[in-house]
């Protein structure tokens, strides 16, 4: 009969306890979908292996399931009915016991290339093979909701996880870096699968980890947690306990882990049972007995925990036994606070929908500026702002509007309201007087085009044509972006003289008539004008003046432009933490910064246009303010470290074109100068690390970065993925621009990018803490080092220009940061509704063909996006699985403008 025991001291979430089993070594006791019953391991007196046996959860009483020939292991039952089982069984290479491994090589698990997994009815009977391929089978478990199981196999070479339907048909591979990947568990609705896994660094650890392997052996001392989709996508660790982490399975209900851990004791074999939340948070001691307890497994509704202990054995013996626990959620036991705790604090706050999505000139913004500024007095950061405070002041337009006035007149024909739109770099002011035609507005010696020769526009209004000539000369997309520029044009025309111009979409060439493009959207664009009054008009209506023109014959006009600006005030939030090296200062600051605004409740820059809800910018930026906010908690412990000051700035703007940072380039605060900035480090979306990967971008921006860069990842236990100039659409491109060495933290895009479910709950505070470990150390580093990073002056990328587009969409999110090598687009995401929906594509498929265009990038999608019309239907090639799929898509018209 079962013994009832009392919970230890500390062991809050049980109300009582009972041992199920009385003798031998009894292990890994998993719950039957009813509730009622157990699956687990058994190995008692003159057994030389493990068995399989089936146990009622109320009496203790059990029964065998497997016949007794050969190792068996991880047993399951299945739904909805647990009429049958699988279990892992060597029986199939012979009924002996394998040998036991050998522990010369240190403490090592046996990988025997006989296991393979077996589905038998719940009596034992009916045995017949789930997996038939040579090497290790094992560490299976069950989906609830549809049979489906997932297990461990050396088949492909390296220890990675697998799934297969119920009968063992469909094998997909779900995991791909080299380390040990098992024990896997579904959640609840089989939506995310948690498991252990090592990831040895290369060189020796990974070396070491293959000649083992190679033996059938493991060596299982540093594991830690990975969480993923049920596909295997979106893998991200979610513990840096620097132990042997394993056996984790999640509560039924919660976003909750718990898992076995010797994490107190990582050179010992005290294991307690732990708890963490899936971000990485909230780790909690769930078990205080001496010795082991392991293998946690909640019942189906979230009441019992059966686990596995050694906490009754009798000194000098080895039995562990099978414990049920009457499960409390609350309160909570003993936490140990870690820095992804302090890090979902402060996202948590940012990311609240309270603040409204921190648009600028908005209460929530402004809630987010009084927090920082608590943060960094907390943190030992001196004021470095405006007039001895934190707030660094510089003025925003929120708005352009078309002002009283504005006007176009060409030949004598007034333009409508509707058929014309000035930009926002236009300059205000009226210009009339003469107006000439100068083709595209181009002027590009290297392809041998010059509009403006032989054409007199001195003090006259010039018209140019939209986009850039269907000729071989402006046939690659970088000429089309720079050429096309709108800002490029109005800049050449006034060099030319002009004082005035107008821009029309009257293609010329392949594109003759087409309909006329969409006019451009008023929006501030920068802080300056470009001298001249600059817009842009509808062609229809204006055919015949357009044809004098083109004749050369004489035509007058006029155009007006008035742009009311709305301006408002934000603010950079900046604190500086002094160095205090015993060696003598040197000369320079570091830079360390992150975006805290976002997009408020949408708008032009929002992924899903028609929502008004708050875009909660939990990983844009809430993460990096949080990193930035960690590293600077870092610093300020060993600030005997650093020679050079270090500017810790969170800036405001950024969605809106790095505003904040540009203004902090141009008035630094005070007592620095830009020549002084010796390195500026930018934390952008950094909450969804992923497979341990982190991009840095900008390395080429300074000599040196590599070498500074590897031992702060190496410390981190992270892989960084270096690449890339100093350019780029966040806040160290200003820094870059003046002269400053960039690094770019960026943990890639995702399906919730610029939406409102960018939430907190999706963080992985785990590795953000990690990300912010590894900025830390790279500031420490270059303010430490008397030589300066030396600047690379890499050439600017051409503008994004004003290519012609016929605005058809796809309605894709693509991965901006795909695993290595891959060709063609990974997808993070589809919309909803969208044409990539439609036509059956899906998150994580490939995308390589659309139409007659390859696609290996991003930016050949781009392209080939702005080549198509909505209504267009062509043929999609995407990789699924590793297999080529066409699909049929039918382009929409975009809603966004």
């Amino acid at each position: 009969m079962p013994r009832t025991l009392a919970p230890l001291d500390g062991e809050v979430h049980f109300n009582s306890l009972r041992q199920l089993t009385l003798e031998g070594e009894n292990a890994e006791a998993y719950w039957a979908f009813s509730g009622k019953a157990l699956t687990f391991q058994a190995r008692h007196e003159g057994q030389k292996c493990d068995r399989i046996y089936w146990m009622d959860a109320q009496t203790g009483e059990t029964r065998p399931i497997s016949s007794g020939a050969g190792a068996t292991t991880c047993a399951y039952s299945f739904p909805p009915d647990d009429q049958q089982v699988l279990y892992a069984s060597t029986h199939g290479g012979g009924a002996e016991c394998p040998p036991k491994p050998d522990m010369s090589h240190g403490y090592v698990w046996p990988l025997y290339d006989t296991y393979d997994i077996y589905k038998a009815n719940a009596d034992g009977s009916n045995v017949r093979p789930l997996t038939q391929v040579k090497g290790y089978d094992a560490e299976a478990t069950v989906c609830s909701k549809d049979g489906s199981i997932v297990f461990t196999s050396t088949r492909d070479g390296d220890l990675e996880l697998y799934r297969m339907d119920a009968d063992g048909g469909n094998v997909k591979r779900l995991t791909h870096a080299p380390g040990y990947d098992g024990g896997a568990f579904f959640n609840a609705d089989c939506s995310k699968l948690v498991w252990r896994a090592s990831r040895p660094r290369p060189g020796k650890e990974l070396e070491d980890y293959q000649a083992l392997l190679a033996k059938g052996l493991v060596r299982p001392t540093k594991l830690e947690l990975y969480i993923a989709d049920a596909d295997g996508s979106n893998a991200t660790q979610i513990t840096y306990l620097n132990a042997a982490t394993f056996a984790p399975s999640w509560h039924p209900t919660k976003n909750r882990i718990l898992f076995s851990s010797n994490y107190q004791d990582p050179k010992g074999r005290e294991f307690d049972i732990w708890a963490v939340d899936a971000t990485g948070a909230g780790l909690e001691r769930i078990t205080t007995s001496k010795g082991f307890d392991g293998f946690p497994l909640f019942s189906p509704d979230g009441t019992k925990l059966a686990f596995s202990s050694n906490r009754v054995t009798p000194e000098g013996k080895t039995d562990t036994h099978v414990l049920i626990a009457d499960w409390k959620d609350e309160p909570r036991g003993t936490s140990v606070p870690l820095p992804a705790d302090r890090l979902m604090t402060d996202v948590r706050f940012l990311a609240a929908p309270e603040q409204g999505g921190r648009g600028v000139d908005s209460p929530g913004l402004e809630a987010a500026a009084s927090y920082l500024e608590k943060r960094f007095a907390e943190l030992g950061l001196l004021p470095a702002g405006d007039n001895g405070g934190f707030r660094q002041k510089f003025p925003v337009i929120t708005e352009v509007k078309v002002g009283s006035g504005t006007a176009v007149m060409l030949g004598g024909t007034q333009a409508a309201a509707e058929a014309f739109t000035p930009l926002g770099f236009s300059a205000d002011g009226e210009v009339s007087g003469d107006v000439v035609l100068a083709g595209y507005g181009i002027r590009a010696k290297e392809l041998g085009v010059d509009d403006y020769a032989g054409v007199s526009v001195k003090g006259k209004i010039v018209v140019v044509r939209r986009f850039v000539p269907d000729v071989p000369a402006f046939a690659a997309n970088e000429a089309q972006r720079r050429y096309g520029d709108l800002r490029y044009k109005a800049w050449t025309a006034k060099e030319a003289g002009a004082k005035a111009l107008i821009v029309v979409d009257w293609a010329q060439g392949a594109a003759q008539g087409a309909a006329d493009a969409r006019l451009p959207v008023l929006r501030p664009e920068g802080s300056q004008d470009a001298g001249i009054p600059v817009v842009v008009l509808q062609r229809a209506g204006f055919e015949p003046v357009l044809t004098q023109l083109e004749q050369k014959r004489k035509v007058k006009g006029r155009v007006a432009v008035k742009l009311d600006k709305v301006l408002k005030d934000t603010w950079n939030i900046v604190g500086k933490l002094t160095a205090s090296a015993q060696e003598a200062r040197t000369p320079g600051a570091v830079v360390v910064g992150a975006h805290y605004d976002h997009l408020g409740l949408g708008g032009r820059g929002s992924l899903s246009p028609e929502s008004h809800e708050p875009h909660l910018g939990a990983d844009d930026n809430a993460s990096g303010v949080a990193g930035l906010l960690e590293a600077a908690r870092l610093l300020a412990e060993q600030r005997t470290r650093l020679r050079r000051d270090v500017y810790f700035t969170a800036f405001s703007g950024e969605e809106m074109g790095v505003l904040g940072s540009t203004a902090w380039t141009r008035s630094p605060p005070a007592g620095v100068t830009m020549k002084d900035v010796v390195a500026m480090l930018n934390l952008d979306m950094v909450g969804r690390l992923r497979d341990n990967r982190l991009s840095v971008l900008g390395v080429e921006s300074g000599q040196q970065w590599r070498e500074v860069l590897a031992p702060a990842c190496e410390k981190a236990r992270v892989q960084c993925d270096g690449s890339g100039d100093g350019y780029g659409p966040s806040d160290h491109t200003p820094f870059y621009a003046a002269g400053v060495p960039v690094l770019h933290f960026f943990t890639g895009a995702h399906g919730d990018y610029h939406k409102p479910s960018d939430s907190a709950e999706r963080i992985n505070a785990a590795g953000l803490a990690q990300v912010a470990l590894i900025v830390a150390e790279v500031a420490a580093t270059v303010s430490h080092n008397e030589a300066r990073i030396t600047y690379r002056n890499v050439p600017a990328p051409a503008p994004a220009g004003d290519m012609r587009s016929f605005n058809a969409s796809l309605g894709t999110v693509p991965d901006y940061a795909p695993p290595q090598g891959t060709r063609g687009v990974l997808l993070a995401g589809v919309r909803p509704g969208g044409a990539a929906e439609l036509g059956g594509m899906k998150r994580g498929d490939v995308l390589i063909r659309l139409g007659s265009h390859e696609v290996g990038s991003v930016e050949d999608l781009m392209y080939a996006l702005n080549a198509a019309k909505p209504g267009e239907t062509v043929t999609a090639v995407v990789l699924r699985d590793g297999k080529e799929v066409k699909l049929q898509v039918t382009y929409q018209e975009s809603k966004r403008r």
